[in-house]
C-alpha cells in the first residue's frame, strides 16, 4: 500500500469509526434516559412503548452496524486490495464501445451491491419488522418489489450513464458543464413523472374525491395559496404499518399522498396539521433552496471530477493500469463520500431550521397547535421513534428536531391560542 493509499484508507476508517461511535453513544444515551415518559406524552406513550422502542432501535442499529461493517470491509478490499484494477481490466477488455463499457462497469457494481444487501433486507423485514408488528409484506411481494426496483434502477441508471458517457465522449473539454446540466434536467424530469409512472408500480393510489377530508385539505391548501390537483391514499398497509404522508409532483400542480395507516390512526385535524407542515416547506421554498444548494455543490463536484479525470493522479495512487477513466470515476465517488462527511451536521442544522419554520407555518395556517403536537406524538409512537437521541448524534444526523423538544416548543409558544401567526402567502 502506497503512502497516499494509506492516508486515504485511514481517513475512511476514521470517518466510519466516528459514525459507529456516534451510533453507540446514541443507543447508550437512550438506554440511560429513554425509559421516562416525557411530560405531556402520557396519553400516547407509556413505559411499555419506550421499552419496545429501545429494543427495536437496538436491533435495527445492530443490524445496520453489521451491514455497514461488512460493506466497509469489502469496499476497502475492493479499492486497496487490487480487485478494482482486476475488475477494471476485465471490463475494459470487453469488445464494447466506450459508452457501453462504462454502463456495464457501473451497472454491474450496482447489482453486486444489491445482492449483498439482500440478506440484510430480508432479516430486517421478516425478522425485526415482523417482531415489532410493522411488517405486513409477504415473501412474494418482497420479491416483486425487488424485481421492480431493479428494473426501475436499471432503466434510470442506464439512461443516466448512457447520456453522460455520450456527452463525455462528444465534448471532452466541456463535458463537466453539459453533464451537470443533463443531470439537472433529468432529475426534474424524474420528479415530474414519478407520481404517474414510478410510484404506481409499487402502490395502489385511491382518490379521496368526494370525501370530507379531501374537501378540508383543498380548502386549507387554497388558503395557503397552494394548488393541489388531487388527494390520494396509498395501500401502505400491505407492506408496513409505519405511518407517513407526503407531497409529490412539481410546478403549479401538486398531489398529496396519505398512507392508509396514517388515516386509521389520526383524526382529521391532526392529518391537516401534518399536511400544513408539508405545505410550509413548499411556501417557504425549502425544497427549492435545497435543490439550489445541491446543484451548486454538484457543479463544483463536476468541475473537480473533470480535473482529476483528466490527470493520472488517481490512477497512479490506486495503481490502476490500462484504460482508467471508469476506475478513476469510481474512486472519486469514494473520495467524495469522505470529503463530504464533515458537512453532514451543517446540512442537518439547516434542515432542522426548515422544520421549525414549517411547524410555525402549520400552526399559523390551522390555528390548532394542539393537533400538530398530538400528530407528532402519534407518529413517534406508531413508528417507535427514539424520543431521547444523544445531542451530538442529533446534531449530526437529525433532519428534524428531536420530537420531545419539538412538541415542547410548540406548546410553549403557541398553546391555547396565545399567539397566532398569519401564513406567508407569497
Amino acid at each position: 500500500m502506497t503512502k497516499y493509499q494509506l492516508i486515504i484508507a485511514i481517513s475512511y476508517i476514521f470517518v466510519q469509526g466516528f459514525t459507529y461511535w456516534l451510533k453507540f453513544i446514541n443507543l447508550r444515551y437512550m438506554k440511560q434516559h429513554g425509559m421516562k415518559v416525557p411530560q405531556g406524552f402520557e396519553e400516547y406513550i407509556d413505559e411499555a412503548t419506550l421499552k419496545k422502542t429501545h429494543a427495536y432501535s437496538v436491533e435495527q442499529g445492530s443490524l445496520s452496524f453489521v451491514e455497514s461493517l461488512l460493506g466497509s470491509a469489502m469496499l476497502l478490499i475492493f479499492l486497496f486490495g487490487g480487485i478494482l484494477n482486476l475488475y477494471n481490466s476485465w471490463v475494459t477488455s470487453l469488445q464494447l464501445p466506450f459508452i457501453l463499457k462504462g454502463t456495464v462497469f457501473f451497472l454491474l457494481l450496482g447489482y453486486i451491491n444489491t445482492i449483498l444487501s439482500v440478506p440484510f433486507s430480508l432479516y430486517s423485514t421478516f425478522r425485526i419488522e415482523n417482531k415489532y408488528g410493522f411488517n405486513a409484506m409477504t415473501p412474494r411481494l418482497w420479491i416483486e418489489d425487488l424485481a421492480k426496483s431493479l428494473l426501475v434502477s436499471t432503466v434510470l441508471s442506464g439512461l443516466i450513464l448512457l447520456g453522460s458517457l455520450w456527452i463525455i465522449q462528444a465534448s471532452p473539454d466541456y463535458w463537466w458543464v453539459v453533464v451537470w446540466t443533463f443531470f439537472l434536467i433529468f432529475s426534474l424530469f424524474v420528479m415530474y413523472i414519478s407520481p404517474y409512472v414510478i410510484e404506481p408500480l409499487f402502490n395502489k393510489f385511491t382518490s379521496l374525491e368526494g370525501h370530507e377530508l379531501e374537501s378540508r385539505i383543498k380548502d386549507m391548501m387554497k388558503g395557503a395559496g397552494i394548488k393541489v390537483s388531487r388527494v390520494f391514499t396509498i395501500d401502505a398497509s400491505k407492506r408496513s404499518r409505519h405511518t407517513n404522508a407526503y407531497f409529490t409532483g412539481i410546478g403549479r400542480v401538486k398531489r398529496i399522498v396519505l398512507f392508509d395507516t396514517l388515516i386509521s390512526t389520526m383524526d382529521q385535524d391532526e392529518i391537516l396539521a401534518v399536511l400544513a407542515h408539508e405545505a410550509g416547506h413548499w411556501k417557504k421554498r425549502h425544497v427549492l433552496k435545497m435543490i439550489v444548494v445541491f446543484e451548486l455543490l454538484s457543479f463544483i463536484a463536476a468541475y473537480i471530477s473533470f480535473r482529476f479525470l483528466n490527470s493520472e493522479f488517481l490512477a497512479y495512487i490506486f495503481e490502476i493500469s490500462g484504460e482508467t477513466f471508469f476506475a478513476k470515476l469510481a474512486v472519486l465517488f469514494f473520495l467524495f463520500g469522505i470529503v463530504s462527511f464533515p458537512f453532514t451536521p451543517l446540512f442537518s442544522y439547516f434542515s432542522r431550521r426548515h422544520e421549525v419554520e414549517a411547524d410555525r407555518f402549520a400552526i399559523a395556517l390551522t390555528a390548532k397547535p394542539g393537533s400538530l403536537a398530538t400528530s407528532l406524538m402519534k407518529l413517534s409512537r406508531d413508528n417507535l421513534s427514539n424520543l431521547y437521541p444523544h445531542p451530538l448524534y442529533a446534531d449530526f444526523y437529525y433532519s428534524h428536531p428531536p420530537v420531545v423538544e419539538r412538541v415542547r416548543k410548540i406548546r410553549e409558544k403557541y398553546a391555547q391560542g396565545e399567539r397566532r401567526l398569519q401564513p406567508d402567502r407569497n
